[in-house]
């Protein structure tokens, strides 16, 4: 296949094109001379133990199986050496696996070929680093530009679209300067906008705000929340930080020495841990800030007229509290985005829900 010489059509607010999610099959990955010899016993149960003392091989990955969907931020997160880093890898193909397939728009990116897979990196993905990956000699600019240049569009038509990206993310003024001259922060601003330049569907974030310090690492965040909600990008998003996956995360995967442990949203995960291990790791979580007012809304009854604060479902109960407070109110009506009422949420219930045990709430 050949390199795109023009730019795609850039997609309107009311005409934006269908995206396909990510499906991952039965995912195995072993590192070693000779993972072949190895991958039916680790099917058939080896232990990731045995597998290091017995035979010189390290499991990476064991039967991992997600469906990340389309236009949203699915979060992978768990301890250092869980798996995470190696599997976001193996989504562009830059890690093979031993087993197994990914899956994107019907074809699996295990079976492409080197030129096939070429393209799928430069067209349908783009990645963000944790230490920014930024080349030193080249601006702001030239860095944004780096995607769009090696697809070889011309210059008058990939110069805008890296000036518009570097705009949206706060660095308009700032083209001409090297990495060097900026904070890590906006460091990692240059490395989104170059990732968002690409419009690729797919966005890969490899623990990308772990580099940065704890207030420009939410600022980060906000960033990237405020972007995601305009361009319903599919997002995969490592970290290691569950407060993090927690802010960022329409569904949340965590991995465990290579195995997935759990998936679902923040409030399953918080309120359902599934083991021993999910419950340890959210133990110390501010529930407030996951659960969200439509979970935790009663129907209206008869007769009761409606209370006069309204607050939206997605709004968490730590926010709606302090709505209550302030407007002196001791209920809200909880409605969806477009207005509908979905029943009446109480002051009572969310302190309840804030310091009850999570099986009570399931």
């Amino acid at each position: 296949m050949t390199d795109t010489t023009t730019l795609p059509p850039q997609p309107t607010d009311a005409d934006q094109p269908a995206r396909s999610g990510i499906e991952i099959r039965n995912l195995y990955k072993i590192f070693g001379p000779h993972p072949e010899r190895w991958i039916k016993h680790v099917q058939e149960g080896m232990t990731k133990e045995e597998l290091n003392d017995r035979h010189d091989h390290v499991l990476g990955l064991r039967d991992i199986s997600l469906d990340l969907a389309p236009g949203e931020i699915s979060v992978i997160m768990g301890l250092s050496g869980s798996g995470k880093s190696t599997l976001i890898r193996h989504i562009n193909g830059l890690i093979a696996p031993t087993a197994g397939q990914i899956l994107y728009e019907g074809r699996d990116v295990v079976a492409m070929s080197t030129s096939d897979l070429r393209t799928f990196r430069r067209t349908k993905t783009a990645m963000v680093f944790q230490k920014f990956a930024l080349l030193p000699h080249r601006t702001v600019l030239e860095n944004t530009l780096y995607g769009l240049d090696i697809r070889h569009i011309p210059r008058d038509q990939a110069e805008p679209v890296a000036r518009k990206w570097i705009d949206r993310v706060g660095l308009s003024g700032f083209e001409a300067n090297y990495p060097s001259q900026l904070s890590g922060g906006m460091q990692q601003r240059v490395g989104l906008a170059r990732a968002l330049a690409n419009d690729a569907d797919i966005l890969l974030m490899d623990e990308a705000f772990s580099a940065l310090d704890p207030l420009i690492r939410m600022d980060m965040q906000k960033v990237l929340l405020e972007l995601q909600e305009e361009l319903r990008k599919t997002i995969v998003f490592i970290t290691h930080d569950l407060d993090e996956a927690l802010r960022l995360g329409d569904s949340i995967a965590i991995l465990r020495d290579g195995a997935l442990e759990q998936t679902g949203t923040g409030q399953d995960i918080v309120l359902r841990p599934a083991n021993d291990y999910i419950a340890e790791f959210v133990r110390e979580v501010n529930r407030g800030k996951v659960i969200r007012a439509e979970r935790l809304a009663r129907p209206l009854a008869p007769d009761e007229p409606p209370p006069r604060l309204r607050v939206e479902g997605r709004r968490v109960i730590e926010l709606v509290a302090r709505d209550m407070a302030q407007m002196g109110e001791t209920h809200a009506l909880v409605t969806d985005r477009k207005g509908t009422e979905i029943g009446v949420i109480e002051a009572s219930t969310i302190l309840s829900a804030m310091v009850t045990p999570a099986e009570s709430l399931t």
